[in-house]
Parts: C-alpha cells; structure tokens; sequence
C-alpha cells in the first residue's frame, strides 16, 4: 500500500503518575519468590523494565484517551470540528457495548457528523487505525481522522500478582505465562491523520501488513474489561514474531522503495530488551538510531509504538526530512509496518 496524500498532522501523549517498579512487584512476590527459589531482580533483567506506570483503580480508557485527545487539540493544529472519523484503538475498552469511541467521541464534543467505532487489535490497534485513516483519506471519503488508545493495564499488573501469590498449582515452569502481564504499563496517545491539502504533517509513505495467525493460540486475554487476565507464550511468541517482523520489512522496503540505508529511526513496538534486540538484528537495523520507552513505561500496548514516536520527537526533534520506520508487531499475530518521511 502507497499513500499519497496523507499526512500525520500531529500527536501527543497522556501518561500515568503512579509508578511501580520491578524491583517492588518482586518485593510484592517474595513468598512465592522464596518459595520457587527464584532470584530477586530476574524481572529487569529479563526484559530491561525498571518500571511501568498506572492509574487509579475504575480510571476509564476513554478518559485517558480523551485526556491525550484534548492535548492533541489544546495545541490548535488541528480543531475538534475538522474531525470526519474517531477510532478507539486500545485493547482496553470501557465495556463491550457500545463502542468506548462513543464515549470519546461525546466528552471531546465532537460534530454528529463525525463517523466513530472502536478497532481493537492487540498491540496494533493504533497501527490498523493508522492504516484504515489512511485508506479513507486517500479515497477522498474524510479529510481529517483522530485515533485514540487509552491503555490501562493497571488491573491486568494488580490481578496477576494477587493470582501469582493465591494460587498453590503455580510452580517454576507455569510461572512462565504470566510473565508477560508483569511487564505491561499504562500511557495514551492521541494522533490526527489529515488529506495533505489540508493540513502539513509527516508524510504517511505506505508500508505492509502481514500475518500469521497460526500463532493466535500463543498469547490470550480474558474478555472481562476490569481485569483482562492473559497468558502468553512469550518465547514462542517472540520466535514467530520475529520470523513474520522479518518478512514484512523485507516486503516493506520493497513497497515504499527503501533501503536500511535510507532510514534515520527505526521505532519498534516496545516489548523489552530480548525482543527488540532479536527483532533489530533481523531486521539488519542494529546500527540504526532508535529510541526506547519500554525501560521506564514497560509494555503499554497498542499506545507503546506511538507514544515512543511522539517522545521521540520531544526529546530529539525529528529533522525535516528524516525517514522514520513505524516496525508494529501485535498478538495474533499481525505486522504492520510504515514508512514515515519527516
């Protein structure tokens, strides 16, 4: 897919001030850290994670996406009434019914005539809306789109460490599935996807979406939106990760015309060290300059890529014409990757 006329006309960010670190979920597990024999500090130091961040109990994802929202419009690039279409793209959501982007799209007072649903997949949310905003821009159907994530993994972090410590089957090798939800944190974003002669932005190039889905089985979340129990595969998962990253950069560069010479950032999803280390290699992006979030905010989903672009150009400030590679890997499995031009 090539894009023509898209624009990514801006962004920001909203993130939690409560802050747990690994060092205290360990503190929180020691009996059963002493009673499996396990090592203190094997947390960060499997994943690189020092911290991860959450919100108040109750705190709804359509708060927090309104937050981000509402600083993506108190900067006054982009108004409320320019917006056609609003997506809600967290895998947390309010309830099952009705969509969390109509909460959305009511608190932030958008115009009737604005088209709004949730697109909810996995940590790729914000990528598949990035892509479907594209698709209607370039068909002329909207001129202005707003996607939004509010992830909360508050109750997922809490909920695991009770079970951990409650349940008298979990052993060594058990244990290992729920690894992951210790790594999970909270953050929201907020970005606006425009028709080029509308607005000035980051140039949308194109990019490729791939999947295997045979690796569904590999990592599942409950449905109850208070709690989301998961269990994941880690190992397995990144292996197959890694696999399909591979093809659908490969198959990226070919669709946009770039090589891993041309790219000035290469911002991946943002798991922890082990995957962005196996993913870059294979990748052949090793020497290319990117930038982390993971260490202080953890895994926060389908925010982590975008809200790691948007402290990204905080910190550094993206140089005008500067190639930026968006390299998105969610559960399921599916792969989107894009190229962004500054």
């Amino acid at each position: 897919m090539r894009f023509n006329n898209v624009v990514i006309s801006d962004f920001a960010h909203y993130l939690p001030e409560l802050v747990m670190t690994s060092d205290e979920i360990e503190s929180r597990l020691a009996p059963l850290y002493n009673k499996l024999g396990l090592p203190e500090g094997r947390l960060e130091l499997m994943t690189g994670i020092t911290e991860r961040r959450y919100w108040e109990p109750g705190t709804r994802p359509s708060a927090l996406s309104t937050k981000a929202a509402n600083n993506l419009f108190e900067k006054g690039k982009i108004k409320k009434s320019d917006i056609d279409l609003v997506m809600h793209a967290s895998v947390c959501r309010d309830f099952l019914e009705p969509s969390t982007a109509a909460v959305v799209h009511c608190d932030l007072g958008l115009k009737p005539e604005a088209m709004l649903f949730d697109l909810s997949n996995a940590c790729l949310g914000v990528m598949s809306s990035m892509v479907v905003a594209a698709n209607l821009i370039e068909s002329g159907a909207i001129k202005h789109a707003l996607i939004v994530s509010g992830e909360n993994g508050g109750p997922l972090l809490f909920q695991t460490i009770e079970n951990l410590l409650n349940d008298d089957s979990i052993n060594r090798k058990n244990i290992k599935k729920y690894i992951a939800n210790l790594t999970i944190g909270s953050a929201a974003v907020a970005y606006t996807l425009s028709h080029k002669d509308h607005a000035e932005g980051a140039k949308l190039v194109g990019g490729i979406s791939m999947a295997d889905t045979t690796a569904n089985v590999l990592c599942q979340g409950g449905g109850d939106t208070q709690a989301l129990m998961m269990e994941t595969d880690s190992e397995e998962l990144m292996k197959k990760g890694v696999v399909l990253a591979k093809e659908t950069w490969k198959r990226t560069k070919a669709e946009i015309s770039w090589s891993n010479e041309d790219i000035d950032f290469a911002i991946g999803h943002q798991v922890g060290k082990a995957h962005e280390t196996l993913t870059m290699e294979a990748l052949g992006l090793t020497k290319t300059k990117t930038f982390k979030t993971y260490p202080f905010l953890g895994n926060t989903g389908s925010a982590a890529l975008p809200v790691t672009l948007d402290l990204l150009n905080h910190e550094m400030k993206i140089e005008k014409g500067s190639k930026v590679a968006l390299l998105g890997i969610g559960s399921g499995l599916n792969s989107i990757m894009l190229g962004v031009e500054w």
